[in-house]
């Protein structure tokens, strides 16, 4: 196979020894599989990103569908020192999409590897492949009456357990804290060994799927968030479908509600009346549930007016903060924990709640409904109509669950976005302790100079939280080697150690997460 004068190669590769490279790939995985042509290399260049495309545009995309196959991939790129950067179902909108984290390298797609492997209605577990997506799984519980739900991120239908629970993602049911509940994983190392972590290395061991510890260092967690290994199978527990499940929202009317909602609702998270991670979201969050546009309501640029903002909560019943949670079990269990529920939002005084039954089918109850219940959904892909233009990164801190940080962290945030001329699209997710403050940077990526305004801001945004001691969780690729820097010099120089080790060439997703050898 040949490369064209016009295709983007590997960095520190020349044309002849990257010819030879994509034959060798052409050789193990089908020539058909090698992806090289403009218009096949397309959907792994559509970046959501304040950055060029160009920075992140492949030399080449390669289709695996074994384990076999994926080692002699990294067998390959350890030859060639050709740089990898896998991808399980390149659906990480606002963190990267499924462009490479550098211009030049070759994306190893997954998605071919999408067998559901096992299915343990007992246990409750499954083992699946990288490229087995949320809709994909649900439809195989529903098709064989498996009395089992998942977990998933909000736009999950097209999403994957692997690539999610690899980058740490979290869910809306009570299993939502995904990487808690991911239990063995199998992966093709750097020197095209595979790993099995946990009960997976003993042969002939049943408890892979159930004991996550093993014996010896759990080793798990090296391979979330990092560029040691690639993911090839992971097991996880599944949530027996319990006889009730009872989604509810109250609304809030005032922006300064939010310390006390968080102060209502953290006691009841950590003693477990409200099981699942609870949602606290804002107006303009909202308003992309319903799928409103900006235009909807004014067309001059900048930041939302608070006036316009005020009228949108009127127009379609919205609070200046909106809570979801829901409650699971037996008939008595939810009796029991409603009645504990209801009592402490009428001593708080302030919140509106409300019930299934009386929020019907509308939205945005009725996708968030359907997210706690665990089936997957599409709806809040509308936040991307809001402003329009294709452009959007995710600003994630996570700070202890206090009213206090609340206000603190909506303001902090509130002034970077209007000063740069952008909104505040943001929710809070409650978890046992923690808490993630979700934030939609929403812009044009259309207009170049709206596009240099959401980088500063972005830029900004990091710098501001970081100063107050605040980090994010997780990233863009763009600001990838920004975030590692928080998170200090010594995590970061053990982090090249083990990438040195286990990795001397390189070759796997070199700078992913901010980590180099």
């Amino acid at each position: 196979m040949k490369t064209t004068p016009h295709q983007v190669r590997p960095q520190g590769i020349d044309a002849a020894t990257f010819s030879r490279a994509l034959a060798d790939f052409g050789a193990v995985l089908g020539a058909d599989q090698v992806l090289t042509s403009t218009a096949h290399l397309r959907p792994y260049t559509k970046i959501m990103m304040a950055v060029e495309t160009e920075a992140h545009r492949p030399s080449a995309v390669l289709l695996a569908t074994t384990v076999e196959q994926v080692q002699a991939v990294v067998s390959i790129c350890n030859r060639y020192r050709i740089p990898l950067w896998p991808i399980s179902t390149g659906r990480n909108f606002g963190y990267g999409s499924a462009a490479p984290g550098e211009r030049g390298q070759v994306v190893l797609d997954l998605r071919r590897m999408n067998r559901i492997l096992e299915i343990d209605p007992e246990l409750c577990t499954a083992l699946v492949e990288p490229g087995v997506t949320y809709q994909q799984l649900y439809d195989h519980l529903q098709e064989h009456e498996r009395p089992l739900m998942l977990s998933f991120s909000a736009p999950s239908a097209i999403a994957g357990p692997v690539g999610n629970t690899l980058d740490r993602g979290v869910g809306y049911t009570p299993y939502g804290e995904h990487f808690l509940m991911q239990c063995g994983m199998e992966v093709v190392l750097a020197n095209g060994e595979v790993l099995r972590t946990g009960m997976g290395g003993v042969e002939g061991d049943r408890a892979w799927q159930v004991f996550k510890w093993g014996y010896g260092p759990t080793l798990d967690g090296l391979f979330t968030q990092s560029n040691y290994g690639i993911c090839t199978k992971m097991g996880f527990w599944l949530m027996p479908r319990p006889p009730v499940i009872k989604p509810f929202s109250i609304r809030y009317a005032d922006d300064t509600d939010i310390a006390d909602i968080v102060e209502l609702l953290r006691p009841l998270r950590i003693a477990q009346v409200i099981p699942n991670a609870v949602v606290i979201a804002g107006t303009l969050w909202e308003a992309g549930g319903c799928n409103l546009r900006r235009s909807d309501y004014l067309d001059t640029p900048g930041s939302t007016p608070r006036a316009v903002i005020e009228q949108i909560r009127r127009d379609h019943g919205l609070g200046a903060w909106n809570v979801y949670a829901a409650l699971y079990g037996t008939p008595e269990q939810v009796e029991v924990n409603w009645r504990i529920v209801t009592e402490a939002v009428e001593r708080n005084g302030r919140g509106t709640l409300i019930t299934a039954e009386e929020a019907g089918q509308t939205q945005p109850f009725q996708y968030r409904a359907e997210l706690m219940s665990g089936i997957p959904n599409l709806q809040e892909f509308g936040l991307y109509n809001w402003r329009g233009g294709g452009g959007s990164m995710w600003f994630a801190p996570v700070s202890q669950a206090r009213g206090s940080e609340c206000g603190k962290q909506v303001e902090l945030a509130t002034t970077v976005l209007e000063h740069h001329g952008f909104d505040y699209v943001g929710e809070f997710i409650v978890g046992w302790r923690d808490m993630h403050h979700v934030i939609d940077l929403l812009y044009d990526r259309s207009d170049p100079e709206e596009m240099r305004r959401a980088h500063d801001c972005f830029a900004t945004l990091l710098d501001v939280f970081e100063a107050e001691g605040y980090a994010v969780y997780r990233v863009n690729t763009a600001f990838q080697e920004r975030v590692a820097q928080s998170y200090g010099p010594v995590k970061r120089e053990v982090e090249r150690t083990l990438k040195r080790a286990l990795d001397p060439n390189g070759i796997l997703a070199p700078g992913r997460c901010g980590i180099r050898g």
